[in-house]
């Protein structure tokens, strides 16, 4: 037996196992399905980006717009700056390198989230001519993404959609300011082109959301229990059913249907999980309009995503304070030299 022992070199020169094994978080060994997730979620940003910027320098050259230039501006200027604030002392309480000092293209990738945020507060508030409610709502909004985080997985994820989150404490604090009105998406269009706007918004938004975000279900779910709230207020309430299907019919509504609600980021991953979400939505969405509760479609995705929120941290909260991690055992290499008898005599 012990030359059996011998000759399968089962000892070394430490007098431990030769085949040796060392311990690693999951979180250490990135895998091919995360890099892809990111890949994929970048190039979600870019296209994102993109769109929401074109829409914007139409909208203040060509569809009518009713804001100044300055409040596009005066909203990037906020979100850039405190993206890059928050970022800054997260790096020092981490002690990791900033995400935004690498190269050019690095660093337009990590600006690409608080330049949606930015333009799209712009884009949907209205507040006059005043700048500083502009300013709030897209540092709220920013600063939502920092303040309302639950556990997920190895890290944290944050809770809230960032611009529906800014716009909603706007209009929460400040009864004066408002939405942007719907007819200035297409104020100065008319003939065709009053639908090769919307169908060109849908079209984008359709293939963004199926070959990036991968948020169809949700899409399904919210129009579906939009059009089943509609039903319930006209059978139960009276109302008339072109007017509680009269929102649907507008730009904003095809905004937040593919480019608000769908935000990858703070929505259910699963199917099921999506249509449920779209779901609750359009639910919250009702019995606000039941209650004579305005500018309900951000709010009701705000209630939507603080109860998700809450559920979120309730079953981290279940399995233990902290994240759970698991282990996985990677093999060590063994050195020919520390074998004994790993050749026969």
């Amino acid at each position: 037996m012990a030359e059996s022992i011998r000759r399968h070199g089962l000892f070394h020169q430490a007098g431990t196992r030769c085949s040796s094994r060392r311990t690693e978080r999951v979180s250490d060994v990135p895998s091919s399905d995360d890099r892809s997730w990111k890949s994929t979620r970048l190039a979600a940003l870019r296209r994102f980006a993109l769109a929401i910027t074109v829409l914007n320098l139409l909208g203040h050259t060509v569809l009518g717009f009713e804001q100044s230039w300055a409040q596009p501006l005066v909203a990037l200027a906020t979100a850039y700056s405190l993206e890059i604030l928050l970022d800054l002392i997260d790096a020092w309480i981490t002690r990791r390198p900033p995400r935004f000092t690498g190269g050019l293209r690095d660093r337009i990738d990590f600006l690409l989230s608080p330049h949606i945020t930015g333009l799209a507060v712009a884009m949907l508030l209205y507040a006059n001519e005043r700048l500083w409610p502009i300013a709030f709502a897209t540092a709220a909004a920013i600063g939502s993404k920092a303040i309302f985080r639950v556990p997920a997985g190895n890290g944290t994820r944050h809770v809230f959609n960032p611009s529906n989150f800014g716009i909603t404490a706007s209009l929460l604090l400040f009864p004066w300011v408002g939405i942007a009105p719907p007819y200035h998406f297409t104020e100065n269009l008319s003939g065709a082109a009053d639908w090769i706007l919307p169908g060109l918004i849908v079209m984008t938004g359709t293939l963004l959301n199926a070959r990036f975000t991968h948020r169809l279900p949700l899409i399904a779910g919210w129009i579906g229990g939009f059009l089943l709230q509609a039903l319930f207020r006209h059978v139960v309430f009276g109302a008339p059913i072109t007017a509680v299907l009269m929102p649907m019919t507008g730009v904003a509504f095809v905004l937040y249907t593919f480019y608000m609600v769908t935000d990858p980021a703070t929505t259910p991953s699963e199917p099921r999980g999506q249509m449920a979400f779209g779901a609750a939505v359009a639910a919250a969405y009702g019995f606000l309009m039941v209650t004579h509760v305005v500018f309900g479609l951000f709010f009701a995705l705000t209630i939507v995503s603080a109860f998700r929120g809450m559920g979120l941290f309730a079953q981290a909260w279940a399995k233990g304070s902290e994240p759970s991690r698991v282990a996985v055992e990677v093999a060590t290499p063994v050195q020919p030299s520390m074998v004994i008898g790993s050749r026969d005599p």
